[in-house]
């Protein structure tokens, strides 16, 4: 359409020029020339009105797929917070629970100690009369470990058992056979001090061990504690309790533990008849 108007105005020209004067020419050729850069200029416009248009479109499309991805993710977001509402329903169970099992072994440790405490108690009064660096009654999570020392129950390097012993273990012996369905482990320990003494004792092994023998068969042929109860074995120089560097502490480390392991149902029944204290 535009070919065809610029072909008819230069014909329109080319058949004028010989009925015009030059000057009417020259303003007639003015005239196309400015229609022909009008007319570029036209051109020019629409396609930059053309690529307008098609960023608008790419802009249009990338701003819906924007919309898609936001509506994917809102609906992500939607199911989410329902997941997450049931988690946190699950979550707040589990610390319901964890607060129920946390006050119940609270209560738990609370009976222990008393128990514990009761069971030391008694124990101590009924060796009341024995002088307390030779005795020491201790009761650790349900158990009860009593050491004996060496200058109590036998002769310096001997595994024979003082007559003045048996005093303090017919009463631990009383106390073993009252709960019989407690086990008794014996304990012999030893210091550092290398063994000196001749005959069947080689070393501080052989006589920490006959040490602890020597109890049991007390207990069992004079006080009738079952054998079948009771456990007897050496620890030798190897499990102190203060340093062998003193004559101190190498007597402390010179004992027999005779240690009682009750069960609970016994723990329990001692605390439903415990007498009260005032």
């Amino acid at each position: 359409m535009k070919f065809n108007i610029v072909a008819i105005l230069f014909l329109s020209i080319s058949m004028l020029t010989s009925c015009v004067s030059k000057k009417k020419y020259a303003e007639m050729t003015a005239n196309y020339d400015k229609c022909t850069e009008d007319l570029k200029k036209t051109d020019l416009q629409n396609g930059q009105l053309a690529v307008k248009v098609d960023g608008l479109e790419r802009e249009l499309n990338n701003a819906n797929k924007q919309m898609d991805i936001l509506q994917q993710s809102l609906n992500a977001c939607l199911q989410n917070a329902n997941q997450g509402s049931t988690n946190i329903t699950k979550l707040l169970e589990e610390i319901d629970k964890s607060n129920a099992y946390i006050k119940k072994l609270v209560e738990s440790k609370f009976k222990n100690d008393s128990l514990n405490l009761y069971i030391s108690n008694r124990l101590k009064r009924s060796l009341d009369n024995l002088d307390d660096k030779d005795v020491d009654v201790k009761v650790q999570k349900g158990v009860v470990f009593i050491s004996l020392s060496d200058n109590m129950l036998y002769k310096s390097g001997s595994y024979e058992i003082l007559p003045s012993a048996e005093t303090v273990l017919a009463k631990v012996a009383k106390i073993i056979n009252d709960y019989n369905d407690y086990d008794v482990l014996v304990e012999g320990h030893t210091d550092t001090d290398p063994y000196k003494g001749a005959g069947v004792i080689k070393d501080n092994w052989d006589l920490s061990a006959l040490r602890a023998t020597a109890v049991v068969r007390m207990l069992q042929d004079k006080f009738s504690v079952a054998p079948a109860r009771m456990t007897a074995g050496g620890r030798s120089e190897f499990v102190p309790v203060a340093t062998n560097d003193t004559d101190a502490g190498k007597a402390k480390n010179r004992r027999t533990v005779i240690i009682v392991l009750p069960k609970l149902d016994q723990f329990l029944k001692l605390m439903e008849n415990a007498p009260v204290e005032k």
